[in-house]
Parts: C-alpha cells; structure tokens; sequence
C-alpha cells in the first residue's frame, strides 16, 4: 500500500511537470496579445488574417462606432471571456485614435459608475483601464513595426487603476466571479 501511494504521487507530480513544460510560453501583454474565447458569442469585427497575430483589426470597420457598439455588446449576459475579447480588440481599435479611446473609456467608467451595483460593469471599467495600461507598453516588448508603430496612440498608461474596479466586481462573488478572477490573475504582478 505504501508503495502503491509513492508511485501514484510520483506519477502525478512527474505529469504535472510535463504539463507545464508542455504549456507555451506566451509573451507580450495578457490583455492585449492574448484572444479571449468569444463561446459564439457577439463581438467586434476582426480580420481573417490569422498569420497577422495579435493586432489583426478588420480593415473595414469604422473606429468612430466604438462608443456606441462596445456598451452595447457588453450589456448582453455575455460570458466573461467574450467580453474580455470584445475589450481587447477595442482597445486595439481605440489605440489609433486618442479622442475615441477616450470616449470609450469615459463611457465604461460612467457605466459602472451608474450601476455600482453591477459586477459586470465594473469589471468591464477595469479591464479597460488595465488594457489601455498595457497597450501603453506595447513599444517596450517592440510589438509594432512600420505604419502601425506610427498609428498607436497609447504611450503611458491612463490615470487610476482597473485593478480595484476589477477588485470591486469580484467581492460580490458573481456566478462570473471564477473567470473574473482568472483576468485579476493575469495582472497579480501589479
């Protein structure tokens, strides 16, 4: 029997090393470089063009829309990763013009501010702020070559922190609270 149980804990710790040796190595900013599963669910437009990565916005949509179509995508009971999804490609989007990335982050912000009460909303408001924060650094990982080094507008991190909004959306322990807290994970370096 003693035996039996070293074996099995040996088993199990040399399949658990191997499950991480075998994991890849991801780089870059989670919030940004990362796709979200969208589990079928709405999101925005993104191009086809797999070999282009992580920054592979659809040529033909219309940033001046962000504003409008990102609360509105986020007000459905979308999963948590669907809307990490759809504010990862806005922020992206957003990234080429201050002004718009502006006005979606006002427009979340106000969001959660008017439903303090909703954990959604504030964690929406914080993944935002988180990901601006991280697009912000894209030129220190060297990210962006050409045209698109030019067109990125995100140079220092927006004022406040999405971490505590993100915080203020897990302590009503939402049925969503086990996704939201993987997200806080990703920047438990802060």
């Amino acid at each position: 029997m003693f035996i039996t149980r070293r074996l099995a804990i040996a088993t199990f710790a040399a399949v658990a090393v191997l499950g991480l040796a075998a994991t890849p190595a991801l780089g870059g900013p989670p919030f940004i470089c990362h796709a979200f599963e969208l589990s079928g669910s709405p999101s925005l437009p993104w191009g086809t063009n797999t070999a282009a990565g992580w920054n592979n916005p659809a040529a033909t949509y219309d940033i001046t829309h962000l504003t409008v179509d990102v609360p509105k995508l986020l007000a459905s009971g979308m999963p948590v990763s669907a809307r990490m999804e759809t504010m990862r490609r806005a922020t992206i989007y957003a990234a080429k013009d201050r002004a718009i990335a502006a006005n979606l982050l006002l427009a979340l912000e106000a969001r959660a501010k008017a439903n303090p009460n909703d954990p959604n909303a504030l964690f929406d408001a914080g993944f935002l702020i988180e990901a601006y924060g991280q697009a912000s650094r894209v030129y220190e990982w060297d990210m962006l070559q050409g045209r698109a080094k030019q067109e990125w507008t995100f140079r220092k991190e927006p004022v406040g922190t999405g971490v505590k909004l993100i915080d203020a959306a897990l302590a009503f322990n939402p049925p969503e609270a086990p996704a939201m807290r993987r997200a806080r994970l990703m920047l438990a370096s802060k």
